[in-house]
């Protein structure tokens, strides 16, 4: 119990040092509009301390995997240090993990950041992203804090939250943002995890907002001409976008060239769920529609990270 208690402070002593950070940083991120808010504000406004770190699964063949994402995402701007994976420097994380565990690593993020991070799971990935967060939710009940650069399980089923300074509890905790890119249920059942099926399109109470990614007649996750929606369990905001029908399931996370054509990334920085633009002409627009949502969706977390503390439990 003391070595526990030992890494439980030095985690608060980072998060310490991370909410310095944004206290250091100009107000002016306070005034931000964060369903509108631009790459050039956040990146001159809010605290780098602020981003969440993007923890994205790639799929069970990793053909693409999830490196042109966090590519993307560092050209538009995101702290680059929030896109490697504290214990090795990985940007693109394998979906065969047990979501019990990612579930605990989760919690311990939020602890030694001071932000809960976001989830981005493509396929495979997509279905660990649903799985961990009913782990969160309390479905096998506690779920034991994990050290990814430990590689164990803590004994300890509770987190000092880095906001407050309390104690909570690992399935009291609420992520902001996370998203499921073709995540389909016939995988699941050529792969033989048949436990997740029943969950695969409950989004529960542990998410503050979803975005689920489906492609109309997809062979890999077998979807159909109308592909079956998530659903919310309880309060969780859940978005459900169908994609057009040319995107590929295995090319969707290549999304980096979007960023570095300026066409694509002035239009991707400038959408939102509501908007109707006509689309950039002279410019490669392969999966430019998921990358503005998901982009859209991870600044957002930013603006509103800066803007304090975590998501409404």
């Amino acid at each position: 119990m003391r070595s526990t208690a030992n890494r439980v402070e030095r985690a608060m002593a980072a998060a310490a040092v991370a909410f310095a950070a944004m206290g250091a940083a100009p107000a002016a991120h306070g005034a931000l509009d964060c369903d509108r808010v631009s790459a050039a504000s956040l990146v001159a406004t809010a605290p780098r301390a602020s981003a969440p770190r993007v923890l994205a699964l790639h799929g069970s063949v990793p053909i693409v995997t999830m490196e042109p994402f966090a590519a993307f995402l560092e050209a538009m701007g995101y702290p680059p240090e929030r896109l490697a994976h504290p214990a090795d420097g990985a940007r693109t994380l394998s979906s065969f993990v047990d979501a019990r565990r990612f579930a605990g690593e989760i919690a311990w993020h939020y602890e030694r950041d001071g932000v809960m991070p976001v989830l981005v799971g493509h396929s495979q990935g997509g279905m660990v992203v649903i799985k961990a967060l009913h782990e969160l939710a309390g479905r096998s009940g506690d779920v034991p804090v994990y050290d990814p650069m430990a590689a164990r399980a803590e004994q300890r089923t509770w987190i000092v939250d880095p906001v407050d300074g309390r104690r909570r509890s690992v399935t009291a905790l609420r992520v902001g943002f996370a998203a499921a890119l073709a995540t389909g249920s016939l995988p699941r059942l050529l792969l033989a995890q048949w436990d997740v099926l029943p969950l695969l399109r409950e989004v529960p109470d542990s998410v503050a907002d979803f975005s689920g990614f489906a492609i109309p007649w997809d062979p890999i996750a077998g979807t159909g001409p109308d592909p079956a929606p998530f659903r919310a369990t309880g309060r969780a905001r859940v978005r459900n976008v169908v994609l057009p029908s040319a995107y590929s399931h295995v090319g969707l996370p290549d999304v980096a060239h979007l960023a570095r054509q300026p066409a694509t990334r002035a239009w991707i920085d400038a959408w939102t769920p509501a908007a109707g633009a006509a689309l950039p002409e002279g410019a490669k627009l392969d999966n430019l529609l998921l990358a503005a949502d998901l982009w859209h969706g991870i600044k957002r977390q930013w603006c509103l990270s800066a803007q304090g503390g975590r998501p409404a439990s």
